[in-house]
């Protein structure tokens, strides 16, 4: 009898302990298929390991509610998913908290993280989870008879007529609209550098401009196709795969000059939950997790090791591998995003670009 009594204590208290400790996380993200695959593939699992909640929240730009969360002391927020180009940035400011690499989990062989993840995929204040691209993408009925298959062709309404979808900023628009113009991805980013290259830049968004319809989130440029206000569009990958594979929308993406970038993982300064925070990254770009999120979307996992992972699609006959951007047939005309080139500039091209949209 008693030690019947002293086990059930023994479990009451492990139990109170357990709760005591259990805790939640809150996670922004982009919203949409994005924010669905890494539910499933991250925030569950991590869940039920743990005991642990996720809250999770969606943003046109999770990057943008870090810096007057910091700077106000009142920080909301305790991961956030965001590009390349802000995570350096928010980093050099001081509005994120420290990622030490060695801690990261190593690869099933014993591989330690800093090795096993791909060049650039860690930094002093985020770990990457995922690469993904910028494509264009066109509704098939539009063009049953010659489709368009180069970046200059997004941009040549006469051969193709009908609006186009692009997103409501300056990167990754000026990069196309080079490539589209003739100018090598490998030049690209030297040519954006001088002032030449960005009045180029700008000259060729004019010759388009007023066939535009500007999108600013996610799931915004498959619903534009979907509804018939555009023939083609710019978009994540990922998106228009859902649509195409997953809800059977008649798209078709086009890889050429398709520019290539990281989402990663950040902690901001003073984040209420920085703990939990960082088991959570931690979980969320070990190796199985980032394999695991690939079969519900088409972004490839920022881990080596996760790539011998990768399966099926969730659909369970669709092989996920060539939906990658990093697939050999995709890269043939592909560009690396220059972060750092973004982290410097991306203030005054924006201001740049935010006064060609208000001039007629």
């Amino acid at each position: 009898m008693f030690l019947k009594k002293l086990l059930a204590t023994s479990t009451l208290v492990a139990l109170g302990a357990a709760s005591a400790q259990a805790g939640e996380v809150t996670v922004m993200s982009w919203g949409g298929s994005y924010t669905k695959s890494q539910v499933e593939a991250y925030q569950k699992p991590w869940m039920e390991k743990t005991g642990n909640k996720v809250i999770s929240v969606d943003a046109d730009n999770p990057a943008t509610p870090i810096k007057p969360q910091v700077e106000a002391g009142n920080v909301t927020i305790d991961v956030a998913d965001v590009e390349y180009s802000d995570a350096v940035r928010l980093c050099d400011e001081g509005l994120l908290e420290e990622i030490d690499s060695s801690t990261l989990p190593p690869a099933p062989d014993g591989t330690p993280a800093a090795e096993d993840f791909i060049d650039g995929a860690l930094t002093d204040c985020a770990v990457a989870s995922i690469v993904w691209s910028t494509v264009y993408a066109y509704d098939t009925t539009k063009f049953p008879d010659s489709p368009p298959t180069t970046m200059a062709d997004f941009f040549d309404l006469e051969k193709f007529p009908g609006k186009r979808g692009m997103r409501k900023a300056a990167k990754a628009n000026l990069e196309m609209a080079l490539m589209a113009d003739g100018v090598p991805a490998d030049e690209v980013y030297d040519l954006l550098e001088t002032d030449e290259g960005v009045d180029r830049a700008f000259a060729k968004l004019d010759t388009i401009k007023d066939s535009v319809v500007w999108w600013e989130a996610g799931a915004q440029p498959p619903q534009l196709l979907a509804d018939g206000e555009v023939a083609m569009t710019t978009a994540y990958n990922g998106r228009i795969f859902n649509a195409a594979v997953g809800e059977g929308k008649p798209f078709q993406i086009v890889w050429d000059g398709q520019i290539m970038d990281f989402d990663l993982f950040v902690i901001p300064k003073g984040a209420p939950n920085k703990d939990l925070a960082m088991d959570f990254v931690k979980f969320a770009t070990s190796t199985k997790p980032l394999a695991d999120q690939a079969s519900w979307i088409s972004y490839g996992p920022a881990r080596k090791s996760s790539g011998a992972l990768v399966g099926k699609f969730m659909d369970g006959k669709t092989e996920m591998g060539p939906q990658m951007p990093t697939a050999e047939a995709n890269m043939s005309n592909a560009l690396v995003n220059d972060f750092e080139f973004w982290a410097d500039r991306d203030t005054e091209l924006s201001e740049r670009f935010n006064a060609w949209l208000a001039a007629s």
